[in-house]
Protein backbone atom coordinates (compact mmCIF):
# COMPACT_ATOMS: atom_id res chain seq x y z
CA UNK A 1 0.00 0.00 0.00
CA UNK A 2 0.93 3.42 -0.51
CA UNK A 3 0.30 6.53 1.82
CA UNK A 4 -0.01 9.89 1.11
CA UNK A 5 3.02 10.76 0.85
CA UNK A 6 3.85 7.79 -2.08
CA UNK A 7 5.55 5.62 0.70
CA UNK A 8 5.43 2.31 0.41
CA UNK A 9 3.17 0.67 3.89
CA UNK A 10 3.34 -2.80 4.19
CA UNK A 11 0.14 -4.67 6.26
CA UNK A 12 1.09 -8.23 7.00
CA UNK A 13 -1.04 -11.01 7.66
CA UNK A 14 0.03 -11.57 11.42
CA UNK A 15 -1.00 -7.65 11.98
CA UNK A 16 -3.77 -7.84 9.70
CA UNK A 17 -5.45 -11.07 12.00
CA UNK A 18 -5.17 -8.98 14.96
CA UNK A 19 -6.99 -6.15 13.45
CA UNK A 20 -9.67 -8.01 12.61
CA UNK A 21 -9.96 -9.75 15.79
CA UNK A 22 -12.18 -6.59 16.31
CA UNK A 23 -15.30 -7.16 14.93
CA UNK A 24 -16.38 -3.72 13.92
CA UNK A 25 -12.95 -3.71 11.28
CA UNK A 26 -14.64 -6.64 9.94
CA UNK A 27 -14.50 -5.75 6.07
CA UNK A 28 -12.63 -2.71 6.53
CA UNK A 29 -9.68 -3.57 4.72
CA UNK A 30 -10.45 -1.17 2.17
CA UNK A 31 -10.92 2.03 4.74
CA UNK A 32 -7.59 0.92 5.66
CA UNK A 33 -6.42 1.82 2.42
CA UNK A 34 -8.35 5.01 1.80
CA UNK A 35 -7.16 6.11 4.90
CA UNK A 36 -3.50 5.69 4.54
CA UNK A 37 -4.16 6.95 0.62
CA UNK A 38 -7.11 10.11 1.42
CA UNK A 39 -6.14 10.89 5.49
CA UNK A 40 -8.08 13.81 6.94
CA UNK A 41 -5.55 14.07 9.32
CA UNK A 42 -1.96 12.79 10.22
CA UNK A 43 -0.31 12.95 13.53
CA UNK A 44 2.92 12.10 14.95
CA UNK A 45 2.62 9.70 18.18
CA UNK A 46 3.81 11.31 21.55
CA UNK A 47 5.63 8.41 22.76
CA UNK A 48 7.42 7.24 19.08
CA UNK A 49 9.16 9.68 16.93
CA UNK A 50 8.98 7.04 14.43
CA UNK A 51 5.10 6.28 14.90
CA UNK A 52 2.66 7.70 12.47
CA UNK A 53 -1.39 7.85 13.33
CA UNK A 54 -3.44 8.29 10.21
CA UNK A 55 -7.20 9.31 10.73
CA UNK A 56 -10.27 9.39 8.60
CA UNK A 57 -13.81 9.83 9.49
CA UNK A 58 -16.20 7.67 8.51
CA UNK A 59 -20.14 7.69 9.09
CA UNK A 60 -22.68 4.96 9.54
CA UNK A 61 -20.09 2.46 10.79
CA UNK A 62 -21.23 -0.52 12.78
CA UNK A 63 -20.60 1.12 15.53
CA UNK A 64 -21.70 4.90 14.65
CA UNK A 65 -19.75 7.46 13.36
CA UNK A 66 -15.92 6.88 14.05
CA UNK A 67 -12.79 8.14 12.80
CA UNK A 68 -10.83 5.21 11.61
CA UNK A 69 -7.12 5.18 12.97
CA UNK A 70 -4.52 3.26 11.39
CA UNK A 71 -1.06 3.31 13.04
CA UNK A 72 2.10 3.11 11.13
CA UNK A 73 5.60 2.51 12.22
CA UNK A 74 8.13 3.74 9.74
CA UNK A 75 11.75 2.85 10.19
CA UNK A 76 14.91 3.45 7.82
CA UNK A 77 14.38 0.90 4.95
CA UNK A 78 10.73 0.14 6.46
CA UNK A 79 7.31 0.78 7.25
CA UNK A 80 4.56 -0.90 8.22
CA UNK A 81 0.78 -1.18 10.00
CA UNK A 82 1.25 -1.53 13.75
CA UNK A 83 -2.88 -1.54 14.04
CA UNK A 84 -6.05 0.08 13.11
CA UNK A 85 -9.06 0.95 14.60
CA UNK A 86 -12.44 3.06 15.59
CA UNK A 87 -12.12 5.90 17.96
CA UNK A 88 -14.30 9.00 18.99
CA UNK A 89 -11.95 11.59 18.58
CA UNK A 90 -8.25 11.81 17.17
CA UNK A 91 -5.20 11.11 19.21
CA UNK A 92 -3.18 14.06 20.75
CA UNK A 93 0.04 14.69 18.87
CA UNK A 94 1.83 17.14 16.70
CA UNK A 95 0.07 17.70 13.28
CA UNK A 96 1.61 16.27 10.00
CA UNK A 97 -1.04 16.65 7.80
CA UNK A 98 -4.44 19.16 8.37
CA UNK A 99 -7.95 18.11 8.11
CA UNK A 100 -9.28 18.90 4.74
Amino acid sequence: MLDYQNRLVRLTDERLAHILTHPEMIGMESCIVDTLNKPQLVRKSRSDDKTEMFYRFYTRTTIGDKWLCVVVKYLVNDAFVVTAYFTDKPKKGDDLWPIE
